[in-house]
This record gives C-alpha cells, sequence and structure tokens, in this order.
C-alpha cells in the first residue's frame, strides 16, 4: 500500500558540502521525505508535494529515453561513480519528468537495499524480461557496469534499427496518402467545376471524361463512408492481429513478401537475431535461454515461431547453425558464421560481426528506397494530376475541332 501511496516531493537545501541543492524524490508523505533526505546528508530547508501541470502532463517515456538513460548510467559506473550517485547525475539530467521521476523512484529502491534488476522489473513496460536478465546476470558477475555498456550498446543498436525501418516503410506510405489525398481533391474540388461547364455543352462527352466524372460524383456522395471504413479496417487489422495469433503469423509473413520493403524486414529481422543472441550470450546466458530472449525480441511472428524451434532443436543437442538452417529462413552468410564461431568458441563475437553486416545492409536498403521513391512520386503524382486534367480538357479540344 505504501508503494501505491508514494508522492513526488520537490526540496530544496544544501548537502554535506553545505551547497545548495535542489531536486525531486518519492515518498509516501513529508515526514518520510525529510527523512529520506537526511540519510542522504541533505539538510532540507523546504519539502513540498509537486503540483501537477495545469495542461496535459508529462511526456511519455520512449524507448531512445531508456537507451540514452542506459549508456548515461554506464558511462557514470565505468568512470567510478556510485551506483546511487549515478541515478542522481542521470535523473537531474533528465529532461521528462516522468523519465526523472521513474530514475529517483529506482534510486530509492536501490539505496533501499533492492537489487537493480528487482527495481527494474517494476517497470516492464521500459524494462523487459531481456534487459533485467543481463543487468541480473552483471550483478551476480560483479560486472554492472561492464554489462550496462554492453546492454546500452544494444539498445542504441536496435532502436536505430526500427528508426530505419520505420523510415522504410513510411516513404511507401506516404506515396499513396499523398496520392489519394491529391486525387480526392482534384475528384471533390475541381472536377465538379468542369461538370458544370460541359452540361452546357449539348454534345456527347468522351468515355475517359464520363469515366472521370462518374468516379467523381461516386467520391463526392462516399468519400465520408470510404474514410470511416478505410479507419475501421485499419483499426479492425490491428486488433486481430493483437487477438488472434494465427492471422498475426500470416501478416508478418505477407509482410516480408513485399517487393523491396519485404527485403529490408527480412534483413533487419536478421540483424537483430544476431544482435540480441550476441548480447545474450556474451553476457554468459546459456544458449537456450538466450534464445528464448531472442525469439521474443525478433519482431516478426513467423520468425518468433522459428527461433523457438531452433531452441527445441539445440535443447535436443544440435548445433546452433545446423537448427538454422533446417529452418530454411536464415540467410547462408549468418548459418556460415555462426558455425565459425561454434568451432572457433567465438559465436558471441561472429554473432556481432554479422549483425553489424546486416544492420549496415538494411541501413544501405533504406537509403535506396529513398532514392528510388522520391522520383516516383512525382511520377505517380505526374500521371494523376496529368491524367485528369487531359480528361477534363478532351471534350474542349474536341469541341476545338469541330469548330
Amino acid at each position: 500500500m505504501a508503494t501505491a501511496q508514494a508522492q513526488v516531493y520537490t526540496y530544496k537545501g544544501k548537502d554535506k558540502k553545505g551547497k545548495p541543492i535542489q531536486g525531486e524524490l518519492k515518498a509516501s508523505n513529508a515526514v518520510v521525505a525529510k527523512a529520506q533526505l537526511r540519510k542522504q546528508g541533505i539538510t532540507a530547508k523546504s519539502v513540498k508535494k509537486k503540483g501537477k501541470p495545469l495542461f496535459g502532463g508529462s511526456k511519455p517515456i520512449k524507448p531512445q529515453d531508456i537507451a540514452i538513460f542506459t549508456r548515461q548510467l554506464a558511462t557514470m559506473m565505468k568512470a567510478g561513480v556510485p551506483l546511487v550517485q549515478s541515478f542522481d547525475i542521470v535523473g537531474e539530467g533528465a529532461e521528462s519528468p516522468a523519465l526523472r521521476e521513474m530514475i529517483y523512484g529506482i534510486r530509492d529502491d536501490v539505496s533501499s537495499g533492492i537489487s537493480l534488476a528487482g527495481s527494474l522489473r517494476k517497470h516492464p513496460k521500459y524494462f523487459d524480461d531481456l534487459f533485467c536478465s543481463l543487468v541480473e546476470a552483471g550483478e551476480q558477475a560483479g560486472a554492472l557496469e561492464t554489462m550496462l555498456d554492453r546492454i546500452a550498446t544494444y539498445k542504441e543498436k536496435t532502436e536505430s534499427l526500427k528508426a530505419k525501418i520505420k523510415k522504410a516503410l513510411t516513404y511507401p506510405i506516404a506515396v499513396v496518402c499523398v496520392a489519394v489525398i491529391v486525387t480526392g481533391i482534384l475528384l471533390v474540388k475541381v472536377v465538379p467545376v468542369f461538370a458544370e461547364t460541359f452540361s452546357n455543352f449539348g454534345a456527347d462527352l468522351p468515355a475517359f471524361t464520363l469515366f472521370v466524372l462518374n468516379l467523381s460524383y461516386l467520391a463526392q456522395d462516399w468519400w465520408l463512408i470510404t474514410l470511416a471504413g478505410l479507419i475501421a479496417f485499419i483499426f479492425g487489422v490491428r486488433e486481430l492481429k493483437r487477438r488472434s495469433p494465427a492471422f498475426d503469423a500470416a501478416i508478418d509473413k505477407y509482410v516480408l513478401k513485399i517487393p523491396v520493403v519485404g527485403n529490408i524486414l527480412y534483413q533487419a529481422i536478421v540483424a537483430r537475431f544476431a544482435r540480441t543472441l550476441s548480447t545474450t550470450f556474451a553476457a554468459g546466458v546459456p544458449l537456450v535461454d538466450a534464445l528464448s530472449s531472442v525469439a521474443g525480441a525478433a519482431g516478426n511472428a513467423v520468425y518468433r515461431q522459428a527461433i523457438f524451434k531452433v531452441r527445441d532443436d539445440v535443447t535436443t543437442g544440435i548445433q546452433l547453425h545446423q537448427a538454422l538452417r533446417m529452418t530454411n529462413m536464415f540467410p547462408v552468410m549468418l548459418l556460415q558464421m555462426t558455425s565459425i564461431g561454434e568451432e572457433s568458441g567465438a559465436l558471441d563475437d561472429m554473432l556481432e560481426k554479422s549483425a553489424v553486416f546486416y544492420e549496415e545492409a538494411v541501413d544501405n536498403a533504406v537509403d535506396n528506397l529513398t532514392t528510388l521513391l522520391e522520383p516516383m512520386i512525382m511520377a505517380i503524382l505526374g500521371v494523376l494530376v496529368g491524367g485528369l486534367l487531359i480528361a477534363m480538357y478532351l471534350p474542349i479540344f474536341k469541341l476545338g475541332a469541330v469548330i
């Protein structure tokens, strides 16, 4: 109950050296807050409950924030700064109030004797099982700063990969959206103006013009229903994907077959697989357990099932590269690097090199896609706008020829 009633307090006072200090901390009441400050050697002049903002609230904590937090914490510890003091420094520099509050909460937990991994597990929304397991392994091995550095690198690489994938998916969607919006505006606003003019012609209109006019009438009458249906369809697919594993797998399998984009997603999955397995295996996590973590971070239902199958095969004694080969879903280079790593006893290093290779491949593919789509957008818009204009001016040209 005490944790549920904990609130954020702001304080001002002086530290052990008599220097002015201010900050925030979580406590059940002001008395407990002052007691916590005394334990930290802070003489509090004022302790007040933190008020809520008048409009809105604090910004949500993003995955990038967690990556930065991990890197900063690793840097502080490698510099020899004690863990609790590292939280103070990192928390003070956090821009997000929500992130700052969470950091101070973790600091208070660690100060009270709770392990860092145990405290992080209180925030599963931001620290998944893989993150917490790696931290726990680092604490048990007495190499927390090294493990945090490894986790920070992993988070930075995975977030960078996600950003590239988002960029790759954004461009095709942008092309479709721009094309639909431009076409819709022309059909609803521009074509009706020509339709009024054509009604006074008293002559038969070209077939192409009639087609565009009918399309315009359809757009004017049904655009709202079409928009509502499209929104309902998108939300329906998302909900069905979340609720139905079979549908989720079918969608993920189809996405991988999309030209150009599918190949980028495939390389990203392979890169994420190699990066995650390299990080967990290097941390001393047993291979079978590491594969379970990798499956959870696959980001694709089809590959998640395949990795679970690999894990089961490895459990029976099959070598990793053979188990991967049996799925027929991983590239030859990764299989060869995995085989070399197993034979040489440097599996984590070989997987790391594979991850770097496929991350660079994704980066290059996204850049190429961007370069390809820029002229494609212009071409599509040119065809749409030009086609509609030709349809509207055909009757005028026809009338001019008759005259």
